[in-house]
């Protein structure tokens, strides 16, 4: 049977990772990918000029790529799925080989954005969560994980991550199957969307059933 796959997106720090975390502890055996590992490389940016890149518009990404990587998985064959550096914001030469699972799973900002990519999908999910929340914990993040100061995290909120969730992020809300209020943390709309897994076939194992 073809592999099936879920579609995760959202605005920064919405709560997507806490989403797939929890799909990954009930179906174990699937493939799990971020949208993010498809960034454009900016190698000629640095911590002091990376603000005036915009990584919250659809041409940051490598769609091509991905469509041709999550098509390639859905008729069962293998990727090598694209590592990124997100503290020197390039692609690295190093890749993940990644083998078709019956449950694929990729979330990332612009995910529901290209319709290529959308008509791969078998299930669309939209992760809505309030903006002051979203940006708190995107600017922990930044800090912590990807070297970035404070003063260059809040430029690019207010210059480009906002005005591009706006234009780009939340007009995707509307090709969502599921709209998922607060995240991870909505312990009812997490149950509904197992058990819809489970109708689409796919075990807690991973297999398909018959």
């Amino acid at each position: 049977m073809e592999p099936k796959i879920i579609g995760i997106t959202g605005g920064t720090g919405s709560g997507k990772s806490t989403i797939v975390r929890r799909i990954r502890e009930a179906f174990p055996d699937s493939v799990f990918m971020a949208q993010d590992s498809y960034y454009q490389s900016v190698s000629t940016f640095n911590n002091n000029t990376i603000t005036s890149f915009n990584f919250d518009q659809p041409s940051a990404f490598d769609n091509q790529l991905l469509y041709r990587h999550l098509s390639d998985l859905k008729q069962g064959k293998p990727i090598e799925m694209p590592q990124y550096d997100f503290v020197h914001s390039v692609r690295t030469k190093e890749t993940v080989h990644v083998e078709p699972k019956p449950l694929i799973v990729i979330e990332g900002l612009m995910v529901l954005y290209d319709q290529h990519i959308r008509d791969l999908l078998d299930l669309k999910l939209y992760v809505d969560t309030p903006a002051d929340i979203r940006f708190i914990r995107r600017l922990k993040r930044d800090i912590n994980e990807r070297g970035r100061t404070m003063d260059s995290v809040i430029t690019q909120y207010l210059e480009v991550v906002r005005p591009g969730h706006e234009h780009f992020i939340e007009p995707t809300k509307q090709y969502a199957d599921l709209i998922i209020p607060e995240g991870g943390n909505n312990y009812r709309a997490l149950s509904v969307l197992l058990s819809f897994i489970r109708s689409l076939g796919v075990s807690e194992t991973g297999h398909m059933r018959p």
